[in-house]
Parts: structure tokens; sequence; C-alpha cells
């Protein structure tokens, strides 16, 4: 396969890098060399301080695959010269001075965003509701209990963070939609994937699409990857 062979998995919150464990041995069985970031959440400098970090590792130009808020981390971090495209899992992307909960506004309010607890030191964790209800609704009572005991506690001052410079205005972009997500309004990942002018794709899943429909979303992946050739800057030339 030809192509972009680095692909950097960044998690949402309440999540962990072990949310991609369905989407990366389908990756790396068509020869791509995968990287899952584990973020601390603690605030969006950090986390794109981590991910840049795992980006500088990579051997040559990377794709940037990011989920829910680790779309705010790779819009953030996908300015590094050595990312060559940006894949969005039903996610946000803000334009630049545009915060989390600022995008949330314009669209219908989420059964999930109700099941946000406050923890110590400003800190926040779904309820167990909130994660076998609205968070992975379509998993097994097995894989809902992993990813409430996995659960990152995350920094709530990471919602009222605006974002600085957004990598997506340059950078070549996709879009998974996910209709029946119960954390992100799919109204919103509608408007934002338009937004992007990302290429598209819709699939019958909770908000963690990547457990819920893997195949599809690791497909989608390998597309987007294998569309990208040579160098960024080549890439970024040719989507134009």
């Amino acid at each position: 396969m030809q192509g972009v062979k680095n692909v950097v998995l960044v998690h949402g919150a309440w999540a962990d890098g072990s949310s991609w464990s369905k989407v990366i041995p389908l990756l790396e069985a068509k020869g791509l060399h995968v990287t899952a970031v584990q973020n601390p959440l603690s605030s969006i400098a950090d986390d794109v301080a981590s991910t840049n970090r795992r980006i500088n590792a990579q051997d040559g130009p990377v794709l940037l695959v990011g989920h829910s808020y680790g779309g705010a981390v790779i819009t953030e971090v996908g300015n590094n010269p050595k990312v060559s495209g940006l894949v969005y899992v039903a996610a946000f992307a803000p334009e630049e001075g545009e915060t989390l909960g600022g995008m949330t506004k314009n669209f219908p309010t989420t059964p999930g965003l109700g099941e946000v607890q406050p923890i110590e030191d400003g800190f926040l964790l779904l309820t167990k509701k909130g994660v076998f209800e609205d968070f992975a609704q379509d998993l097994s009572p097995s894989e809902k209990s992993i990813l409430l005991a996995a659960q990152g506690a995350t920094q709530g001052a990471i919602l009222a963070t605006p974002i600085k410079k957004a990598a997506w205005h340059s950078k070549p972009t996709w879009f998974v939609i996910a209709s029946n997500d119960r954390m992100i309004s799919p109204e919103q990942e509608i408007s934002t994937a338009k937004r992007m002018g990302a290429k598209t794709l819709t699939v019958p899943s909770s908000h963690v699409a990547m457990l819920s429909q893997p195949e599809k979303v690791a497909a989608f992946v390998i597309e987007a990857a294998a569309s990208l050739v040579e160098t960024p800057r080549v890439a970024v030339a040719a989507a134009r």
C-alpha cells in the first residue's frame, strides 16, 4: 500500500488509548505503523505536548486520528509539519478562538452531558449511567464495564480553552459521523464536517464508533492514509 504509513491515534475525554483496541490490529494488518497516545487530560496544552512527542518520534509523515475531545487536540497539534492529514471520529474540530463548550451551544443538548460529575481539583467523570446509556450504549455489558473502570478523569477547564490555530484549514480532513451519538450531537458533527470540507463516513453507532463499528472506522482510516503520498506539503497541495 502506498501512502502515509504512520498513524497516531488520539483518545478523547473520559477514555484512554485502549479505546482504539479494536482498530489497531486492523490498521496494522494493512502494514500501517500505529501509535495510540496516552494523554493526561489535564489541559489542551498538556495533551498537545504529549501528542506532539509521539508525532515527533515517528519516522516519516503522520496521519492523525482523534476521537471526541481528541479532535480538539489534533486540530491544534495537526499544525506540526510532520502531519499530513486529520481524521475526526465523532469529534470536536474547533475553529481558531473557539471552545468545546462554545461549539455545543448551537446544537441540541445531548443526554450524556447531564451525566458528567465533578470530582477533585476541577476534574470531571462520567457516571455509570452516562457510560452505559450515553457514551457506549451499543456495546456489550462487559465492554461498558471496562470503559467505566478505565475512564480518564478530565479537567473541566478544557471545555473553556480556545484553540489557537486550526490545522484543518491547511490539511486534508476526514470525519466519521456517529448517527446515534448521545455525547456530541450528530447535528454538530455534520455541521463541523461540512465547515471543514471533510470527506465523511456516517455509521449507526454510539459515541465510541471505533469500538462499535471498528471495521468501518478502520477502513476509513486506511483509505485516508493511502490517499496521502510523499510529504505533507505535497499532500496538502494535492487536496486543494
